[in-house]
């Protein structure tokens, strides 16, 4: 993961921001105990211990360990438990045992933070602007594994019977439904995208290039669950006309019946499990929890498609990218319903939006020396883009321009979609 080049003042924002974001993901893990902090449930993801390790090993290896004279790391057993993909800081433990370290404990986990964090402050204000540059990346970094520590913990519980809230909340279901859909028509012609050079970005996120659309229309918020119980209840996972030829296998092969976390009682209503636990499907609110496959044969049942980067990206530049259902601080979140008005709303929170592009390079893309120009253009290759964020992505970490992606079939991140068509 690498950043596009940007002058970083010695200033206190940074150095609060660093701190602001430490600081949300020990209140993320504050309800866990050091067995639920402990635990994998699945290769996809990860044990919350390992996110609060791993996003410390960043600042100590590539700030303090590369810049700081004299720095001595917290354990030398570290660097080989919380690498995770930096094939040039040697070898690491495997993905799929990470649920294997019972040792060190979480309070342990919690030492080695409060041991990083303690000498980011004493040596910030000596740190060459390279190693601020890297300050700013790791608070982007961390507030990635924020979201991956929320949709994680949320796995690994939805496979307890018990169904247990991680935050408890008392639910409000929403009477009015859901807002018209509407169709905008979006903008065509030549365009230009990515990440214009104000500001953070990934180095995924650019150059800056042009793009040509051709004549189409956004619906105006995204699919609801209502609108997805009338899928199921038309047998659209059971129709293998709608569906891609990968997807319908997976259907065939995992018994996917509807989206992830829903569950059926025996009169027939559906339930989601949240962090909140387990709770009647809100009809108004975004359906989530799809994968690009569900997603794909949605839209061919409604007789639309998926929007391409370029369209979501050229029709979210003028939004306040700041706005929406995101996460602010620890506690219960749900997607909300959308609130209506004259444009597209939803664009940014509440589910990350699938696309129908491939995850692939710019034209010019280069990814940065070293190792942190390893994790956005080695994964280029059978994932998809998704964009706008979703309510467990921290506030002011996404933007039009950013690029998340995934597997076709992953489907454990809070992923909806919102539909389009040609013109």
């Amino acid at each position: 993961m690498s950043t596009q080049p940007n002058s970083i003042p010695h200033d206190d924002a940074l150095l609060r921001d660093f701190r602001a974001t430490r600081e949300l993901t020990l209140a993320l893990a504050a309800p866990l105990s050091d067995a639920d902090a402990t635990v994998q449930s699945m290769e996809d993801a990860s044990p919350s211990k390992w996110h609060m390790a791993h996003t410390s090993w960043f600042f100590e290896t590539f700030v303090l360990r590369d810049f700081v004279d004299g720095y001595e790391p917290f354990d030398e057993q570290f660097a080989f438990l919380f690498n995770s993909y930096y094939e040039a800081e040697g070898e690491r433990h495997e993905r799929c045992h990470r649920g294997m370290i019972t040792r060190p404990s979480l309070d342990q986990v919690r030492d080695y933070r409060a041991h990083v964090d303690a000498a980011i402050g004493e040596h910030f204000y000596a740190l060459p602007d390279e190693a601020l540059t890297l300050v700013e990346l790791g608070i982007h970094h961390e507030q990635q594994h924020q979201e991956l520590f929320q949709t994680d913990i949320l796995h690994l519980f939805s496979r307890n019977p018990t169904a247990p809230a991680l935050w408890p909340a008392p639910r409000r279901l929403h009477e009015a439904p859901a807002p018209e859909l509407r169709w905008i028509e979006g903008r065509s012609g030549v365009v230009d995208l990515g990440h214009d050079g104000g500001g953070f970005a990934y180095d995924c996120e650019g150059p800056r290039h042009q793009a040509l659309l051709t004549p189409h229309a956004l619906a105006s918020r995204c699919v609801t669950n209502g609108e997805w119980k009338a899928f199921i209840a038309d047998g659209g996972y059971s129709d293998p006309m709608l569906w891609l030829s990968d997807g319908w296998a997976w259907v065939q092969a995992e018994g996917i019946a509807a989206p992830l976390y829903w569950r059926q009682d025996d009169e027939g209503r559906w339930h989601q499990f949240g962090l909140d636990g387990l709770q009647p499907v809100d009809d108004a609110a975004p359906v989530c929890h799809i994968s690009l496959y569900e997603a794909d044969a949605y839209a061919s049942w409604a007789g639309a498609r998926l929007p391409t980067e370029a369209e979501w990206e050229s029709a979210a530049q003028q939004l306040d990218a700041s706005g929406g259902n995101q996460l602010d601080e620890a506690g219960g979140i749900r997607p909300a319903p959308a609130k209506g008005g004259d444009g597209p709303s939803q664009m940014f929170g509440d589910v990350w939006e699938w696309t129908g592009s491939a995850f692939r390079p710019y034209p010019g893309f280069k990814p940065a020396e070293g190792a942190v120009g390893e994790y956005n253009g080695k994964f280029m290759s059978g994932q998809f883009v998704l964009k706008g964020g979703s309510c467990a992505s921290p506030r002011g970490h996404v933007r039009a321009c950013y690029r998340n992606f995934f597997y076709p079939h992953q489907r454990w991140q809070f992923t909806g979609l919102r539909l389009a068509k040609d013109l």
